[in-house]
């Protein structure tokens, strides 16, 4: 496979003649490509399923190499792309389709048609789902991509490219790898008609700022620090395994992560008791054998920071309950608790294998812990008493409200967060629209 690899370097507040050269290639794939039917994009979606569905243990390998993924959860997360691209194969045309408006004239009706070329800057936790979440949608819309990856996951991203390439079919998905200091010289060019950024808060706010200045549309999905309420008639026996997967999953690095676990008192020493335990069932080790639970994080800058996090959360007051050693790029599964609202711990994002225990005493003192946070991506609210919690939904700042399960991403349920958590939806219809020209026809 030939891939174009850009060292695009900006100079006098242009990009080089490469990376322009990159663009100009979606663009022209984009004119022909716009004109195709759903029908045909479907079939092309169809051909990128097999090819990925024929190479899941390939693919995998490769991100598990890029950064430290435990492998058998690399494998589902190819699996979990290939259901995405299921979803829009069997709902992508209706989804697609405009609506009828009741007016006095003849006929008033809306028309969603592609924008152009869509960039996309992609985040290195999970180097195939985001970019599939991205990628697909927008192209089934009927733009093309170009897709700035993760630098870190540069095996990732050659595969992504050569997934989407297909015998027969215009090349509608294209690398670009640049700095991520240089993505504002990509929104800056006409060809570039809209951004979508999964990342971190500085990196949504700097392209979030640009794309304003140049009037082009954008989602940003950013950082998370999910509360995970535990009301006071909750099961723990059923509630505490979901617990330490929504912590440690992917070893923490998630932005939908359960990352505040928010205890009603009385419930408080049974709670960390069973959690304990459910972390000493998980297994560190190799991140190529399909036992391990644990690995690596992705940078040892990432453990060190969590570290930090950690220490000053101790010195604050916070209890250390188990774990809280770091071999390099290492770090112990770890929890806190006696941890108040005030501390590292509970504003930041923790993102690695680190979590923490605070209580409360009504339900109303819950929701004001879960909304003191700058992020507002999910919360996860256990009880038995469901029509309660349906009830008090509206009063979480979050982006989804899921009840008596953890925060997850699914191709049928719009994505996306509140206040620093981001502007914007993907998936579902939400995501399929987020890159379209939503025309208006009138006929006297």
């Amino acid at each position: 496979m030939s891939i174009d690899v850009i060292i695009a370097k900006k100079q006098n507040n242009t990009m080089n003649e490469i990376a322009q050269g990159i663009l100009d290639k979606a663009n022209e794939s984009y004119v022909s490509w716009k004109l195709e039917p759903v029908a045909y994009r479907i079939s092309y979606l169809e051909a990128v399923l097999a090819k990925l569905s024929n190479n899941v243990d390939t693919y995998a390998a490769l991100m598990t190499k890029d950064m430290h993924k435990p492998i058998k959860q690399a494998k589902a997360e190819v699996l979990k792309c290939g259901k995405l691209i299921q979803y829009y194969i069997d709902h992508g045309e209706e989804l697609l389709k405009g609506r009828t408006i009741s007016t006095d004239w003849t006929e008033t009706y809306t028309v969603n048609h592609p924008m152009g070329v869509i960039l996309g800057v992609m985040p290195w936790n999970f180097p195939f789902w985001q970019v599939f979440r991205f990628a697909i949608p927008t192209i089934l819309a009927g733009n093309t991509v170009v897709v700035k990856h993760a630098s870190n996951v540069p095996l990732s991203a050659t595969a992504l490219e050569e997934v989407f390439t297909i015998d027969g079919f215009p090349s509608v998905y294209f690398n670009v790898f640049i700095k991520g200091s240089e993505v504002e010289a990509l929104i800056e060019s006409n060809t570039v008609k809209g951004v979508s950024l999964t990342g971190s808060e500085a990196a949504g706010s700097a392209v979030g700022k640009k794309a304003g200045e140049y009037i082009k549309p954008v989602v940003l999905e950013l950082g998370g620090s999910n509360a995970f309420i535990v009301c006071e008639d909750a099961d723990l026996d059923n509630v505490v395994p979901i617990a330490v997967n929504a912590r440690f999953q992917n070893t923490g690095q998630s932005c939908i992560a359960g990352k505040r676990f928010l205890v009603h008192k009385s419930l408080e020493q049974r709670f960390i008791e069973l959690f304990v335990e459910g972390m000493r069932k998980l297994k560190v080790g190799d991140v190529m054998d399909e036992s391990t639970d644990i690995g690596l994080l992705a940078r040892e800058d990432l453990a060190e920071e969590l570290e930090g996090i950690m220490n000053d959360s101790i010195v604050q007051g916070a209890k250390l309950v188990v774990g809280g050693k770091r071999d390099g790029s290492f770090f112990e599964p770890t929890l806190l608790s006696n941890v108040t609202s005030e501390m590292r711990a509970f504003k930041e994002e923790t993102f690695g294998p680190l979590a923490v225990v605070a209580t409360f005493d009504t339900f109303e003192e819950a929701i004001a812990l879960s909304n003191d946070s700058r992020f507002g991506l999910g919360v996860a609210l256990f009880s038995k008493d469901v029509d309660f919690l349906k009830s008090q939904v509206h009063l979480f700042d979050e982006g989804a409200v899921f009840i008596n399960e953890m925060v997850i991403s699914d191709p049928r349920v719009p994505f996306g967060g509140n206040k620093f958590s981001g502007i914007g939806r993907e998936m579902a219809v939400e995501g399929l629209l987020s890159f379209v020209n939503k025309k208006s026809v009138v006929v006297k």
